[in-house]
């Protein structure tokens, strides 16, 4: 019989997807749901960055492109560094993705070999430890603790790194809890991997997500030129989930590894979705202020009302859009309870334990969604207990 490979058995996908089928599966039985379970913003692309599209389509700029990004839009992205993380990257390190999830995935191909540690944090976005996982190598699972504030802790990576660390992966501010890391906290991961010449990938897809505190990276102590790689996208805050756009800045011992990964595995990133990141970044920035205004609210609200329900307790996340609330007082496991809201109240969120077996005790809601749909789905959830 054909077998498979054994990297093809060890990589594996996200819950949020498996979720979203099952409420999906309720909604053409005809029941009402309430979708908390998907990390997508609940608004549409801004306009001009959507028009910068369609010009492009329209200019026949559809074509094959350079694998490693358009120039255009590799200056922009070197302005916006420089902007926002206050260092200036070479553009010869920045590479463009079709979203950031290839990130991830090469960036951990180019530096991790089978039987190396990699470091991230538990619970945490589940293509950390699949790819890690595919590879060959072993995860080592940092433990958020709630007392914390689900911050990554650096005296627990401190603690865990053998002769066989090789890479330490960072996100913050962080899928699931919306916890943001202070700068000392991100300062002492870049010591600990310069001092033990580690790598460190820093996940970044949420930084202009924060709610009354700043973002820090661990790339600005090397500017990315030795042993960190920073890694942002378009996705969230300018919600162009669909059009797949990310970007890299990478040392240049890897940048060619990673644009033969490019070449390789996509060709090019779609030319006009460039160009509309163009305009996402050079463009009117008041789309994010205003979105996170409403965010905030729909924080402040969900909060609230997840810490009015029996059994629930929530910290108020500090970053991205998600709620990250203790259910142990239900008495039921997160899969039960997720399920238990899925079934009787019409609601449909992620077991904290999608994350990772340390997210056993939570839940996962997503909050980019209306102030009614919250107040209704905390009212149904009320009653389903």
């Amino acid at each position: 019989m054909v077998q498979l490979s054994e990297g093809a058995s060890r990589i594996y996908g996200e819950a949020a997807f498996e979720v979203l089928a099952k409420a999906q599966e309720l909604e053409e039985q005809g029941k009402n749901i309430l979708h908390f379970e998907i990390g997508e913003p609940d608004i549409e692309t801004p306009k001009n960055i959507a028009k910068a599209g369609i010009k492009a389509i329209q200019d026949k700029k559809t074509h094959y492109v350079p694998s490693i990004g358009i120039t255009e839009l590799r200056k922009a992205v070197q302005d916006e560094v420089e902007k926002t993380r206050d260092y200036r990257p070479d553009i010869e390190q920045i590479l463009i993705t079709p979203g950031l999830k290839p990130g991830i995935f090469f960036s951990m191909l180019a530096i991790v070999n089978p039987g190396d540690e990699v470091i991230y944090q538990d619970p945490g976005y589940p293509t950390y430890g699949s790819v890690t996982s595919f590879i060959g190598a072993k995860g080592i699972m940092v433990p958020l603790s709630e007392k914390n504030e689900f911050r990554m802790n650096p005296d627990d990576i401190k603690d865990r790194i053998t002769k066989k660390t090789n890479l330490i992966v960072v996100n913050s501010p962080q899928n699931p809890t919306g916890s943001v890391m202070t700068k000392s906290e991100i300062e002492a991961i870049a010591e600990l991997a310069e001092e033990h010449d580690i790598y460190v990938v820093s996940d970044e897809i949420y930084s202009k997500m924060t709610y009354d505190t700043c973002h820090y990276t661990p790339t600005a102590r090397d500017e990315a030129k030795e042993r960190t790689v920073l890694l942002d996208g378009f996705s969230k805050y300018y919600a162009m989930t669909g059009w797949r756009l990310g970007y890299m800045v990478a040392p240049h011992t890897m940048v060619d590894r990673l644009q033969n990964f490019l070449v390789s595995a996509v060709s090019c990133t779609a030319a006009f979705t460039q160009w509309a990141g163009i305009e996402a970044l050079t463009g009117d920035q008041r789309f994010i202020s205003d979105m996170m205004k409403r965010f905030k609210e729909k924080r402040n609200r969900i909060v609230k009302g997840l810490n009015s329900i029996s059994g629930f307790h929530c910290l108020m996340p500090k970053g991205a859009f998600y709620a990250f609330p203790n259910i142990k007082g239900t008495g039921m496991s997160s899969q039960e309870c997720s399920e238990h809201l899925l079934y009787k109240a019409g609601v449909a969120v992620l077991p904290g334990t999608a994350f990772g077996p340390y997210g056993e005790g939570y839940l996962r809601f997503s909050y980019a969604t209306t102030l009614e749909n919250i107040d209704v789905a905390i009212k149904r959830i009320q009653d389903s207990f």
